[in-house]
């Protein structure tokens, strides 16, 4: 029998949006909750989200601003895209929990939302909503509100890489979300937070999960979970071992996830007899790479064109970056592709590459110069011999893209021809020519979002052992759970989304005693 140094009703591991739904759910239901987080902030890899969206179609947000779109078709889209990579009932779980649990939230007066319109990812699948009205956002927070909360909210990315100050105006996107829900678990007494405070392994008795051993300032210390555990920790991208061990493409460097998510959570939970799943996939994007080795999540492109080592375009740049990233990852698995890639622009912008959202800011030009990750040159042929591919197919390449410019229409990879292709150009093709010398060229490579692999669970968010039977006492959500999205990327917000629902649904069955 373990000798208990603390008790509580609910144990939540993680505080990311799945953990702090969790922790605020228990809390407000009258359980005794502990929150611990293994870093010296919270909100793990949400709090670095621009937009801290979720994919919640109908939910009451939406409805109020006068959407049309069904629940009915919010399933057809769902299944059409996941297809067979997850349960279908967990699928449905998730489609259909969104609205309720934005209801029972909003019942609280911090915990404010607002509509963000943002196309699906798929926009040629059935019932897919291409005006953006399946997506929702945290409302900004004042930082004045909160005050206490701006040294211990992660993020921005900037303040973690680059050390800029954290913002002294408002909390928005992800970290508007964790700010919004600590300023909600703070009116509860039956709330402990901890930070600093590392999973180290779960605690069985009887076949059942009653605990967990924590280290907080270098000791361990054993916590009784009563009514259960809920592991929402992040995913294990920052862990290169588990990287290669489950076959992630990538290296752990190069993820957006904080550097604890070294995946502790996942393997206290194979330890305790868990089943796993989708172990090999993440939340993939291209990745610009900046002069500390690091490529980063990068998006919204307003011009250029990415090439490989054969100078030839390879893949629709406007797509939806997961799509991005995954047909980088099928082409390099083929050998068709070595990093980096290229983008290929002209100087209309300036030297500096068009983009508009590289979640890490860009520093000073010439250090990308010096790293030998930007390059320029009077002529598409001096270019191509810096950025060492042939001059007469990156001349050729650039050549082709342009005749598509005036008509509109992308026949080689079709750039445009889904609505999240013209999210960032107003609607129309996002196709600029490359024209204006000198031209530039700018180094990318693969990003993650994180893993999205891990630990089996039902729609109850109880994990499951190989045989499939639920492990009392034991749940997961968010990234430490095998993903109802199965192999795809569905929409904005679906991470953060099922991250949330899943944690709340854990504890709801804990309340009604399941």
């Amino acid at each position: 029998m373990a000798q208990w140094n603390g008790e509580c009703d609910v144990l939540v591991v993680g505080s990311g949006g799945g953990g702090v739904a969790g922790a605020y759910t228990a809390a407000r239901e009258g359980l005794d909750v502990i929150l611990v987080e293994a870093t010296d902030k919270f909100g793990g890899t949400t709090a670095y989200s621009g937009g801290g969206g979720v994919w919640f179609p109908c939910n009451p947000v939406l409805v109020r601003a006068g959407t049309d779109d069904t629940i009915e078709d919010a399933l057809e889209y769902f299944h059409a895209v996941v297809g067979d990579g997850a349960p279908r009932e967990l699928q449905d779980t998730y489609v259909l929990g969104g609205g309720p649990l934005i209801e029972y939230l909003e019942q609280d007066e911090d915990l404010k939302f607002q509509m963000l319109p943002w196309p699906d990812y798929f926009g040629k699948a059935p019932k897919a909503r291409l005006d953006g009205q399946r997506h929702t956002m945290p409302s900004p927070l004042k930082v004045s509100d909160a005050p206490e909360l701006r040294e211990v909210v992660r993020g921005p990315l900037d303040n973690d890489r680059l050390g800029t100050p954290q913002p002294d105006d408002f909390f928005i996107g992800g970290r508007a979300l964790i700010a919004r829900f600590l300023k909600a678990i703070g009116k509860y007494p039956n709330a402990t937070l901890h930070l600093n405070t590392s999973l180290v392994e779960l605690v069985v008795e009887d076949g059942a999960v009653v605990g967990a051993i924590v280290e907080r300032d270098g000791e361990q210390v054993t916590i009784r979970a009563r009514k259960g555990v809920v592991l929402a920790a992040g995913g294990f991208e920052g862990n290169d071992e588990l990287r290669r061990k489950y076959g992630v493409p990538g290296e752990a460097r190069d993820t957006m996830g904080p550097p604890a998510n070294l995946g502790k959570a996942h393997l206290a939970g194979i330890a305790v007899g868990a089943d796993t799943g989708l172990m090999g996939e993440a939340w993939w994007s291209p990745g610009m790479t900046h002069p500390d080795g690091r490529s980063a999540f990068a998006l919204w492109f307003t011009a250029g064109i990415f090439v490989n080592q054969d100078g030839e375009r390879f893949v629709n740049e406007s797509s939806a970056y997961d799509r991005i990233g995954r047909d980088i990852i099928a082409q390099m698995d083929e050998g068709k592709i070595t990093l980096p890639y290229w983008m290929i622009y002209d100087d209309k912008g300036g030297e500096r590459p068009p983009v508009n959202a590289t979640n890490v800011s860009m520093v000073e030009t010439e250090k990308y110069v010096e790293a030998g990750l930007w390059h320029t040159a009077d002529t598409l042929e001096e270019l191509a011999e810096k950025i060492g591919v042939p001059a007469e197919n990156l001349v050729a390449t650039v050549e082709r893209f342009n005749s598509f410019v005036g008509t509109g229409v992308d026949p080689d990879f079709g750039r445009g021809d889904e609505a999240y292709d013209r999210a960032f150009s107003g609607g129309e093709p996002p196709l600029v020519t490359i024209g204006q010398g000198p031209f530039h060229a700018a180094a990318f490579g693969i990003s993650d979002l994180g893993t999205k692999g891990g630990l089996r669970t039902d729609t109850a968010a109880r994990v499951l052992d190989t045989a499939g039977t639920a492990i009392p006492g034991l749940y997961a959500a968010g990234n430490t759970m095998a993903a109802a999205s199965g192999t795809v990327y569905p929409g904005g917000g679906n991470p953060i989304g099922a991250s949330m629902l899943f944690a709340h649904l854990a504890v709801k069955d804990i309340v009604a005693g399941r």
